[in-house]
């Protein structure tokens, strides 16, 4: 299963996290067992994603798609630029 198809499965459920701040702090928490990041996340916002997922064992992955285009793929009215993918 690609990591988009992923997305769309479970972004109606509770098992997805949006925003950079809350995916964050669940990884913080190593509740997450994958992170999304959209192509245009700010540096330094995706080095500390990096340095947390790699102290908690937790998949990365870039997407080849903006924040713009993320959200609506979600079918969201707003930008996405963090998903979290809960345990």
């Amino acid at each position: 299963m690609s990591d988009l198809e992923i997305i769309k499965k479970n972004i109606k459920t509770d098992k997805i996290t949006l925003g950079k701040d809350r995916t964050q702090k669940s990884l913080i928490n190593s509740k997450l067992t994958k992170v999304f990041v959209a192509k245009n996340l700010d540096e330094k916002s995706l080095k500390d994603l990096e340095y947390y997922s790699k102290l908690n064992d937790t998949e990365l992955v870039l997407l080849d798609m903006d924040n713009d285009d993320l959200g609506t793929y979600c079918k969201k009215p707003f930008s996405i630029s963090v998903i979290g993918l809960f345990k």
